[in-house]
Formats: structure tokens, sequence, C-alpha cells
């Protein structure tokens, strides 16, 4: 809120707007807890974890990480992969289903890469999930030059920063149940939009994702 306060030109106290959100009983949200969606493929060949919990990237599209998650809808379930830059946070590619086959997730992979936003022989870091470790899937990978990389199965901790986005959508999104799959997505897209250009991350030095992307670019040139 004061970095928000700050970026539009009030010069405020952090005390001062703690005591203000107090009296008008404005606080944050709680998230909620995520369900595990990962099924791991016990036949599936061993691939390596190359992130070790490091979840931080010298430059943008060069470590990914990608996750799926559930949006209940009054009909069923709508399924969300995504693809998240490690060194923006940006969410630079998604896909929606109402299956959470392998199709789903190359899908997300495939916009990142429609988009130019994934580096040659970048490292894209996933659970176990038996779609992210299906043959399809790492065939979609190796045929673009991405290195696959996956945590162990049950730790949170090792896919940390795709499983705090999905926490966050949850939570900001404020949608309990959709009624039909078109509202949640809709709801979805505007929250990405949101999330990619207008939301400020601790991370970032309360920047953007978007405007941490564009000012690496930018500084690249001024180089060149």
């Amino acid at each position: 809120m004061v970095a928000e306060l700050r970026r539009r030109g009030r010069r405020v106290n952090h005390k001062c707007v703690g005591r203000i959100m107090r009296q008008r009983g404005v606080v944050g949200l709680t998230r909620r807890r995520r369900r595990s969606l990962t099924k791991p493929d016990t036949v599936a060949a061993p691939v390596p974890d190359l992130i070790g919990r490091d979840f931080t990237a010298p430059a943008p599209g060069q470590r990914l990480v990608g996750d799926i998650t559930y949006l209940p809808i009054q009909q069923g379930w709508l399924y969300l992969a995504t693809v998240i830059d490690l060194h923006t946070r940006e969410v630079i590619g998604h896909a929606m289903a109402e299956h959470m086959r392998a199709e789903l997730v190359r899908d997300a992979l495939d916009l990142a890469l429609r988009r130019g936003l994934i580096s040659d022989d970048a490292i894209f870091h996933t659970d176990r999930g038996s779609q992210y470790t299906s043959q399809r899937f790492r065939s979609a990978l190796s045929g673009h030059g991405v290195r696959s990389s996956v945590g162990r199965t049950g730790s949170c901790f090792d896919n940390a920063v795709a499983e705090s986005f999905f926490a966050t959508l949850k939570t900001e999104i404020g949608t309990t149940v959709w009624a039909t799959r078109d509202a949640a997505r809709n709801d979805v897209f505007a929250y990405l939009g949101y999330y990619n250009h207008d939301r400020l991350h601790s991370t970032l030095n309360y920047r953007t994702p978007h405007e941490v992307r564009v000012g690496y670019r930018q500084s690249l040139a001024l180089v060149a």
C-alpha cells in the first residue's frame, strides 16, 4: 500500500498508512490452503532438479517454473496451467481447459514460446506431476532446446514460486466458485493482465513484472 501511494506521488509514512488502514478496517486477505493436484508417474524416466530452490535468474527467459491449479465451477472444474519467469515473476504463458492432460501444460509452454519469452537452453522447473514428466511434454521441451527440471514428490517448497502465485491468484481474484467456465476464464484473463502490468512485487523492489522485463531490454539497448 505504501509503495503504491508513493508511486502515485504521495508523500506517506508507513505508520500513518497502517493507522488509517486499522481505523477503516482495511486488512490483508488470508491465503487459502491449496489442494495438491500432483500425481507422479512412477514409470517416467528420472529428471534432475536443476533449480535446487534457487528461484532467481540473471536475465528474463532463462529460468522458468510451471504448475497446474484447479478453479471450482458450479458445473465442474476448470484447470489452469502457467509458466512463470523467475527473473521478472511474469506469467509468460498460460492455458485453461476442462482437463489436466499433458496438452494443457504444453499449450501454456507454446504460448510463452510464441511470445518469444523463452531463451535458448532455458530451464523449465515443475513438480513431478505426470503431465510434466510425460514423454509428450518432455519432447516438446527438448524440441525447443528447453531443459526439464523437477522437484521432489510432495515438497511444495521445491516449486515455491509457482505455488505462491496460485495462492495469490485465488486470494485476490475474489471468487470462490464460478457459475460458468467462461466467467472463470474472463476473470483469470483480467487478473493475469493486472498481475503482470499493475501488481507491485516486493521481490522486484516494488515494480511490476512487465516493468522489470522492459527495463532489462532497455538496459541491454543502452549497453549496445
